[in-house]
Formats: structure tokens, sequence, C-alpha cells
């Protein structure tokens, strides 16, 4: 049976089917995006041999001028001086004037199953979204995230949506829907009484999260979530259900203990939800790898996480979006409190020597507006293009276990992006995407 092409419409519009055949390998390939044209055709599998001839190749550490990148299948064969890259017999070549090429990049934190607060607040979408709604939505927003140039997500909770990461990551896997590679965390697991929706005290309503307390929960919980697909585990250490509504503690250091030692012993990391300094340090002891948000870590405890190598995701851009929400006018308004304490807590950060990885929670706002956390950091945190662009590259790679991919090398996998100018030292130059490559197979180019 052919395949048919399914072109993404102007924003609104979905998706229609074209007669047109989908023939595979490079000469049937269609531009990927154009204006507000969206995405056209991707072969169905990469095939022979390609050169990408850039201005500059970043590799994920530095830069380095008129490098070229060899392509066979999915994999890169060669990068280096463009003159000493040795091709094999009918190697397409595709020229990449004024473009930098580097790594896909990697987004750390994201809820595809979930669109802006401005648009429908938390609890409405856990509430009253349709599960099939919520899916065909995050069908359009894993197509955003990988144009935008993000070739990896952590998705870290469906918030109310079951397991509806998983099938996502299948259909992408299976070439259904173009998407990133996915780092799934289903459920997520909160202790009882500890997360929402909350409606009347009367009324039991269905949770963001899965309900897991004690020895025997706990771990038929982890189990259960592992077993249908989870590839990390995450774990809300607090959240806000102090008598005041203030964030708290959730689960104590011994239940925390045994998620982690659970997800270990079947080799999944553990992440945490935690922004007390008392949430934080329960879960660094656990044993946890990342601290997700952190708004309120001290240097005390800054200090622990880097003693035991437990890397921070600070996620300013939501931050940043939700105090917006709440009808800050940045650059006319005073800066609320909590964004002076994110500053607070990431100079602290930053003192303690912590390692971070680079992450939005990107569903908070929309999805392909990745970059977002990325020029925030730069512009309002005082990091420099570089150091956010190995965050998102080699450093996300390095933390979370993905030793295939966040570089440009031999053997590892040939999922690349292409931008205008050079994003090392201007950071909106990730906003110019012209080339999206993923296993090979190009979504988008020039």
């Amino acid at each position: 049976m052919p395949k048919f092409i399914y072109t993404l419409r102007k924003p609104g519009h979905g998706l229609r089917r074209s007669g047109r055949l989908l023939l595979g390998g490079w000469a049937g390939l269609l531009s990927a995006l154009s204006g507000t044209s969206g995405l056209h055709a991707q072969p169905a599998t990469p095939t022979g041999s390609m050169l990408l001839a850039p201005a500059a190749v970043f590799d994920g550490q530095s830069l380095h001028a008129g490098w070229a990148v060899l392509i066979e299948n999915d994999k890169i064969v060669s990068a280096g001086p463009a003159a000493q890259v040795v091709l094999p017999p009918n190697t397409r070549r595709l020229d990449l004037p004024g473009l930098t090429l580097l790594p896909g990049l990697i987004e750390g934190h994201s809820h595809l199953l979930l669109h802006p607060y401005d648009e429908a607040p938390w609890n409405d979408q856990v509430l009253l979204e349709s599960q099939a709604l919520r899916v065909a939505r995050a069908t359009v927003h894993a197509q955003r995230t990988l144009l935008a140039g993000f070739t990896t997500a952590r998705d870290l909770g469906t918030e109310g949506a079951g397991y509806a990461d998983v099938g996502l990551k299948q259909a992408i896997n299976q070439d259904i829907v173009p998407g990133p590679r996915l780092l799934v965390a289903t459920r997520a697991l909160v202790a009882t009484g500890s997360y929402g929706p909350k409606l009347s005290v009367d009324e039991d309503v269905p949770q963001g999260a899965q309900e897991a307390d004690g020895v025997d929960g706990l771990i038929r919980a982890v189990r259960e979530q592992m077993g249908k697909g989870a590839d990390v585990v995450k774990v809300y250490a607090d959240y806000r259900w102090g008598s005041n509504g203030e964030a708290q503690p959730t689960f104590s250091q011994e239940e925390l203990t045994l998620i982690v030692q659970t997800a270990r012993s079947a080799g999944r990391g553990v992440v945490a939800h935690a922004s007390t300094p008392e949430g934080m340090r329960r879960a660094v002891l656990a044993g946890v790898e990342t601290i997700e948000h952190g708004d309120g870590g001290t240097l005390e405890v800054f200090q622990l996480m880097k003693k035991h190598g437990v890397a921070l995701c600070p996620t300013v851009a939501a931050s940043d979006a939700v105090a917006q929400y709440k009808g800050w006018h940045k650059g006319a308004d005073p800066v609320p409190a909590r964004i002076q304490q994110k500053h607070l807590s990431m100079a602290a950060a930053q003192k303690a020597g912590v390692t971070l990885a680079l992450g939005g929670d990107v569903g908070v706002f929309a999805h392909g507006d990745n970059a977002r956390e990325m020029e925030l950091l730069v512009h309002d945190y005082g990091f420099t293009p570089l150091q956010v662009l190995r965050l998102a590259t080699s450093g996300n790679a390095q933390i979370f276990h993905l030793a295939d991919r966040g570089r440009i090398g031999p053997g590892l996998l040939a999922d690349l992006v292409a931008v205008a100018g050079d994003p090392t030292q201007d950071v909106a130059a990730v906003r110019q995407i012209r080339l999206v490559m993923k296993g090979g197979v190009l979504y988008k180019q020039p």
C-alpha cells in the first residue's frame, strides 16, 4: 500500500491528506516548513549518504568554522574540516551557507498533554477536557516541538491523562505523527491529598497524578508505571498543601528512598518536583537524579545537591509565564516576589556549582516556544549564549544518560538542527530554525 503525505495546514485547520505518494529517500523529500504552511512531508526512512556543509558547526561544546558533517542513514559518519571529509560514492550534498549546524536541542521538562494556562486553567484541562481532545492537541504540540529544533524531550507527567504519553511516544516512533524522541514519566506520583484538582471537600475528583503511600502502595505504583512504559519516575516531593496553601513536603524520607530504590532496581531514574528546602533535601538524600524547579532552594541545599551529583532543572520560563498570566507587565511593573525568589535561588545554585539541566516546563506556555527558557537564562539570569547552548545539547544528554545524542561526532544519531547566525554569540539565533533532521530524516530544510 502506498503511503500518503499528510500536510499540517495553517493553525486551526488541522491535517489534510495529499494524493502525492511518499516515495522515501532524499529524492522524495519535500520542503518541510515554509512560512505558515507547516509540515509537508518526510521520507519514511533515511536513505543513502548526505553531506551537510554549513558555515560552521557547533559540536555540543565548541564552534568550528568550515566544518562539514557526513550522514549515512540515521547516523553521523564523520565531522570535521570540509576538505578532509571523505565522501562515499553517490553522496548528496546540501549546502547551508550562513547557517550554523548544531546537535538537535533537548527539552528537559515538558508536558505535551497540557496547553498554556492563559488558554485554559490547569483544573479545567484535567477535569473538563476529554483524553481524546488532549491527545489530539498533543500530536500538534509534538510537531511544533520538533520543528522548533528540539529533537528530544523529557515529558514529565500527563497531568490526568493517564498513560497517553506512552501512546504518543509509540506514534512518533512508528512515524504516524512527527515529533521528538520522548522520555516519558506517565502519571507521576503524589502523596494522597496533596495534589489536585481540589473542589468541594464533599467531592472526590480525578487527580492530575497517581496517589500512593506507604511501602506496599508506593512499590506497586512505581512498578505499575514502569510496566506501562515509564522511562523515568517523577515524584512530587512537596506541593502547595500547607494549611494556608503554602508548599510543604509530601512524602517522608523513607517513602522517597523506597521510590528511588524501586525504580533504580528496574533501571529507571527518579526526578523530583521540589521547591522547598526540606522537600529538596529529602529528594536529594533519597537519590533522585534531578530536582525540578527548586524555587526556594538555599545555598545549603544546593551544596548538598552538588555533593550528591543531583542536577537542577530550574524552569525559569514557567515562573515567568505564570507571573505574566497573573497580570505582571514585564519591564513596566515591579518584579513579583516569586520571580525575585527565583533569582535568589538561581544565584545560590550557581554559587554552589550545581549542574543545571535545560527545561522550561513547556505546556505552562506554548509548545514550540521552547527556546524561551534559553533566552530568559541569558537575558534575565546572566548566562552566556554558549553556556545555554551547551546545556540544551551535550549537557542535557549527559544528565539524561543519552550517550547517542547531544553532540556531533561519528557514530552518534543524526539529530541535527541548522540556524541562521551564530547561536554561541546571539541566543536569538535558536529561533531562526532553517533545518531539522531527526535520525537522518529531514523534517525541515532551507
